[in-house]
């Protein structure tokens, strides 16, 4: 077994498993914010973003059972050969609270997996509904405007960010702005993937 992925590794697993556009942006959109964090607070930006690519590797397979959200991707990479306990951790504490079984977050990048991939849903959404639908121009009082009305992408888990958030001791307006940012380069990280 494996202790180390890379995106050589990563990418054909990606492709095999995740086929839906929308989870297959999203699961990019918060690898390279994930890098971005990493960089920023220097923790290992390849674990971190391979982290981010694979942590919902398990959506379209499970068919709306979330039971199995998060274990069946474990199962995904064990099967493939690899056993990396860190990003295990943090790819089934990203839900965490979905049940009583659920690993509890603990360590700064499960802390940081599950804010990013919820700040990707309030940053989506909000685009979706700009006359222009684009992200440019996007700003991070705009964002946290939304983060405050709870019925606007009433599913993402606000907490979840603002425990991010804390957790990196950041100003919520430069986590949001780096999460805009790394939004804008995930279109870079889809001509890869695909």
């Amino acid at each position: 077994m494996k202790a180390q992925i890379s995106y050589e590794e990563a990418l054909p697993i990606f492709n095999q498993y995740l086929k839906t556009d929308y989870l297959r942006k999203h699961s990019l959109e918060t690898d390279v914010i994930m890098r971005k964090l990493a960089c920023r607070i220097q923790e290992d930006e390849t674990f971190w973003g391979i982290t981010g690519l694979l942590h919902d590797l398990d959506s379209d397979i499970i068919e709306g059972n979330n039971a199995h959200h998060g274990y069946k991707t474990v199962e995904i990479l064990k099967e493939s050969g690899f056993d990396m306990p860190e990003m295990f951790q943090a790819i089934l504490s990203h839900t965490e609270g979905m049940d009583d079984k659920r690993p509890k977050r603990r360590s700064v990048l499960d802390y940081c997996l599950a804010g990013v991939e919820n700040i990707t849903g309030i940053i989506t959404a909000y685009v979706i509904l700009r006359p222009e639908g684009k992200l440019e121009g996007t700003k991070p009082k705009s964002i946290r405007k939304k983060l405050k009305d709870k019925s606007f992408a009433a599913s993402v888990n606000r907490e979840f960010i603002a425990d991010a958030v804390s957790t990196l001791s950041m100003d919520e307006s430069d986590f949001i702005q780096l999460s805009i940012d790394g939004s804008r380069n995930r279109d870079v990280n889809l001509k890869v993937a695909l």
